[in-house]
């Protein structure tokens, strides 16, 4: 199969679970074709063990392998959704709230990871050596910026904690990837020291931040040379795609420089660079492109059921996993928050929408797939996959109804 049969097939897929959804389960858009993939995973899987003739399993396996839908999602669609995602958020309250998320994206990033490694190790028991358990931490660190904003918005989240859940998710990508790269080195006995993480962390932060500022501004000048729909459209695609190609070219974050670049077109001065109308039908293009993109990218997180190998063992270090990853997002969300936010007399409110709210998605389940062959890749698999599926079926769905009750007046 090509990549265009693929697309169409896929494009197929969302579109007729999309109108199942909206006839009958009436879910959250991406939560539903997730529901609704994961379902179909289902039946696929039961088909493949009742007839022997049949390895749907397989087959879907060989595609996920030839087509590197991994790295696909984690060098092409997340930069768009990243962009997508920058434009809707309030500069104003972000940075009003910048110190708490600098310190969510990078202590609470660290201290999700190894809280997480340690824990895991301790359910695994040692079936599981600790290095790989801290490679799961990482790849379980991020949050998912696309999965909960939607959902927060349509809920009525008030603008500083909106700004702290979403401005954390959008930059703690790139502190992840350095860190999940550092942890595989060390799990594979690849040469790697603490000196060199950081100066990696540094070189990626620091470059992804100029390329995307440089772009931004170089983007923000052209805005003012025009005033055609089309060309500012084309000037906005352009920044989305040169700030990740170039940053992941010169080996600088790439999630970072399109954050960056998209909220460069976020500002008010590029706001002004462009008509009204002009600004209304890019902001309606980005978010057409994120909600594709979501839909594809929450079907593939459904099908990723397929990959699975699982016995009861895993099933109870799933559960366990489950319950792991809430705490540690409890504890790496509050002890940043209370330091920087001890005298807010909204801080247990702040905290529990930020620990409710940290969905994992795409990432962690592209990282967990990037890992090569090993004898602990299939526990991985299981328990990174349990997470992310209980954080956006139960976290995301439950979600709206927790800020309502948090803020009445918001709702």
């Amino acid at each position: 199969m090509t990549m265009f049969e693929m697309i169409a097939t896929l494009l197929t897929l969302v579109a007729i679970l999309g109108i199942i959804n909206h006839h009958t389960l009436r879910l959250p858009r991406t939560i539903g074709l997730m529901a609704g993939s994961l379902a179909l995973s289902v039946v696929i899987i039961l088909i493949d063990r009742s007839v022997d003739v049949v390895e749907l399993r397989q087959a879907w396996r060989d595609l996920v392998d030839d087509m590197d839908l991994p790295h696909v999602f984690l060098d092409g669609a997340l930069g768009f959704m990243l962009f997508a995602g920058t434009l809707h958020v309030d500069m104003t309250a972000l940075r009003a709230q910048k110190w708490i998320v600098l310190a969510l994206a990078t202590i609470g990033v660290v201290l999700a990871a190894v809280v997480y490694g340690a824990g895991i190790w301790l359910i695994f028991a040692g079936s599981v050596p600790f290095t790989w358990c801290l490679v799961l931490g990482t790849i379980l660190a991020p949050t998912d910026p696309v999965a909960v904003g939607g959902l927060l918005r349509e809920a009525g989240l008030p603008a500083a904690p909106m700004a702290m859940v979403i401005g954390e998710s959008l930059f703690n990508d790139g502190v992840a990837l350095v860190l999940f790269t550092l942890s595989v080195n060390i799990a594979t006995a690849q040469p790697s020291t603490l000196g060199h993480a950081m100066l990696d962390l540094m070189r990626e932060a620091g470059g992804g931040i100029g390329i995307g500022l440089l772009l931004g501004f170089l983007a923000y000048r052209a805005l003012r040379l025009v005033d055609d729909v089309a060309l500012d459209l084309t000037i906005t695609l352009a920044l989305a795609t040169l700030s990740y190609s170039l940053a992941h070219a010169v080996h600088a974050s790439g999630p970072l420089a399109v954050v960056v670049a998209g909220m460069a077109m976020n500002h008010k001065r590029a706001k002004a660079a462009m008509s009204e109308a002009s600004r209304r039908q890019v902001i309606a293009f980005w978010d057409m492109m994120d909600e594709l993109l979501n839909a594809l990218l929450f079907l593939l997180m459904g099908f990723a059921l397929l990959s699975l190998q699982v016995d009861g063992r895993l099933v109870l270090a799933a559960a366990a996993g489950i319950a792991l990853a809430l705490a540690t997002r409890l504890v790496s969300v509050a002890l940043p928050t209370a330091l920087l936010h001890f005298r807010d007399t909204n801080l247990l409110k702040s905290i529990t929408v930020l620990t409710w709210g940290g969905l994992r998605g795409g990432i962690s389940v592209a990282l967990v797939l990037t890992l090569d062959p090993s004898p602990y890749r299939g526990a991985l698999l299981v328990v990174c996959y349990a997470v992310v599926v209980f954080t956006i079926l139960v976290q995301g769905l439950t979600m709206p109804r927790l800020v309502r009750r948090l803020y009445p007046r918001a709702a």
